[in-house]
């Protein structure tokens, strides 16, 4: 079983930061993709910003420039630093990763419980 942990989030005064990081665990063999996606209210999740295995990223037009996503692989951890929030950047973010468990049989995606954002004065 594999488990994505998030920590970070909470309520924020636009112009400002927060970070956010998931840490994945359990019978892990290998990761290919982590990414964050979000989801505000009566909308649909979309993807933030996604980072690969060789450190490649893309990012969702509406963040870029504002928004930077790392990854430590050893720890297994994947983070989302956000500058300059807005309040259309209010939503619940989760993270999400492309998993080969233990068995090696198959690549899975594993999902985080989702932390929310506010962004508000």
């Amino acid at each position: 079983q594999v488990r994505l942990v998030e920590s970070g989030g909470g309520l924020v005064q636009p112009g400002g930061s927060l970070g956010l990081s998931c840490a994945a665990s359990g019978r892990i063999f290998s990761i290919n993709a982590m990414g964050w996606y979000r989801q505000a209210p009566e909308k649909q999740r979309e993807l933030v910003a996604v980072i690969l295995s060789n450190g490649a990223t893309n990012y969702a037009d509406s963040v870029k420039g504002r928004f930077t996503i790392s990854r430590d692989n050893a720890k297994n951890t994947v983070y989302l630093q956000m500058n300059s929030l807005r309040p259309e950047d209010t939503a619940v973010y989760y993270c999400k990763a492309e998993v080969l468990g233990g068995s090696r049989s198959h690549w899975f995606d594993a999902w985080g419980q989702g932390n929310q954002v506010t962004v508000s004065s």
